[in-house]
């Protein structure tokens, strides 16, 4: 028991470096839908009006918006609690109106990879930022 002790206080020495990979892998998940959003964000609109999305146009916008905040905070680890909820929401969203319909399988456009983003970006509101961050930076500053 003692061997395991000492292991689990090693490795707890490792827990910001996850966070770390969560944020850099979300906000790299995160880059190529945003900028196809801002290449033809008209096109995104007509999209969502055919999901019937509320407000189609509006809403390309706001998701736009959303992840390329995202992309940024996740990236510096800045403000990440409070960009996690607008993620998942979009994220619930995405299930709900494109992927549920397909099942499980990302390989079949299922909800699998959307419900891991919402999985990580649930970690991320919990924990934060972790210390390799400026959120970590601020919270020492205050």
């Amino acid at each position: 028991m003692r061997f395991y002790a000492a292991y689990a206080r090693r490795l707890s020495a490792l827990k910001d470096i996850p966070l770390l990979f969560f944020r850099l892998v979300l906000a790299y998940g995160y880059y190529h839908p945003a900028l196809l959003k801002w290449k033809d964000i008209h096109s995104i609109g007509d999209w969502f009006g055919q999901l019937h999305i509320p407000a189609p146009y509006i809403s390309a916008y706001v998701v736009a918006v959303t992840e390329t905040l995202g992309i940024i905070l996740l990236t510096l680890g800045l403000w990440v609690r409070y960009i996690t909820l607008p993620l998942m929401i979009s994220m619930v969203v995405a299930i709900i109106t494109v992927h549920w319909a397909n099942g499980f399988e990302a390989g079949d456009n299922g909800f699998e990879i959307p419900l891991y983003y919402i999985l990580m970006l649930f970690t991320l509101l919990v924990y934060g930022s972790g210390k390799i961050g400026l959120d970590a930076l601020l919270e020492r500053n205050r």
